[in-house]
């Protein structure tokens, strides 16, 4: 329950800081920064990317038994 309202939060405030209305409002590290300036973006898009896979990704059963069948 808890890794939803984590993933469910992570998805709000990453698309949020993404989109950016204000085009620089809000900014953790200046983009004018060589090589560093996009980092602050590209963790915002990590942390999308794993809050959809969790909200909305398809779970795998666990099945232990499954590797004592193969062998």
């Amino acid at each position: 329950m808890g890794k939803k309202i984590l993933a469910s939060g992570g998805l709000v405030l990453s698309i949020i800081y993404l989109i950016n209305p204000g085009s620089g409002l809000i900014e953790i590290i200046p983009d004018v920064l060589p090589w560093i300036g996009n980092l602050d973006e590209a963790t915002a898009t990590g942390i999308l990317i794993w809050s959809a896979k969790e909200l909305f990704g398809k779970k795998k059963k666990k099945n232990p038994d499954i590797l004592d069948e193969q062998t």
